[in-house]
């Protein structure tokens, strides 16, 4: 007797794929600065800093300003950045333009989808639902829910199995090289996210890109057939 094969599985990073997180992102940056006594940031300048994680996102703030900001703890700095950032995650932030109607795609077409982020899990959790996006997931891989974030392939491996899924039927939907490296090291394909934060050399190594969330159900049809 046949099987049948496990799901298709689609595994979207967060920030600058699925969210415009910027806004808050970045206004939450200028508060941290502005609380150190710092000179303020624009949004424009906090976008290349975003997809490493917060605490990467902090230490990159207090580089940018200088040598004003070496004597300030860095681990302070981020658990005050996180304490301030998570009751306004949501302020500004939105969906990019046809993310809802591309997962009910996905959703229509059999996929089953899961995030894969370096955004702390409760944090990941509380912006998919208050968004009401979380009711399309299967799982949240937070940059805590496992012992690796990306671009450690296993960060993507074990999201993958959390959602009950396989690689051999997996894809990765991203705007940063993390997630071109998690996916590639996992041999899995890649959509490379051009709508997102990631400058365009990030593209290097990634399956395909795309220019809108809208391509991605067709896109993602033809790399992992159903």
């Amino acid at each position: 007797m046949m099987t049948s094969s496990p799901p298709r599985l689609a595994v979207f990073d967060m920030d600058g794929t699925l969210i415009d997180s910027l806004p808050d992102l970045a206004a939450c940056a200028d508060w941290l600065l502005l609380q150190y006594r710092l000179p303020g940031i624009s949004p424009e300048a906090v976008r290349p800093m975003i997809g490493d994680g917060v605490a990467v996102l902090v230490s990159r703030l207090l580089d940018h300003a200088g040598p004003a900001a070496a004597r300030i703890d860095r681990a302070e700095a981020t658990t005050r950045y996180m304490a301030h950032y998570t009751p306004h995650a949501t302020d500004h932030s939105r969906p990019f333009p046809g993310t809802v109607e591309t997962l009910a795609a996905l959703h229509a077409a059999g996929w089953h989808m899961a995030v894969c982020t370096n955004k702390p899990v409760a944090a990941a959790r509380r912006i998919l639902q208050v968004m009401e996006l979380e009711k399309w997931f299967v799982t949240v891989g937070g940059g805590d829910s496992f012992s690796v974030r990306k671009p450690n392939p296993c960060h993507l491996l074990d999201t993958i199995a959390q959602a009950g899924g396989i690689h051999a039927r997996a894809l990765m939907i991203g705007d940063h090289h993390n997630d071109v490296a998690c996916a590639t090291g996992a041999h899995v394909p890649v959509i490379f996210a051009r709508w997102g934060y990631g400058r365009p050399e990030m593209e290097a190594g990634a399956t395909v890109g795309a220019d809108s969330i809208t391509e991605v159900p067709h896109l993602a049809g033809e790399l992992v057939p159903a």
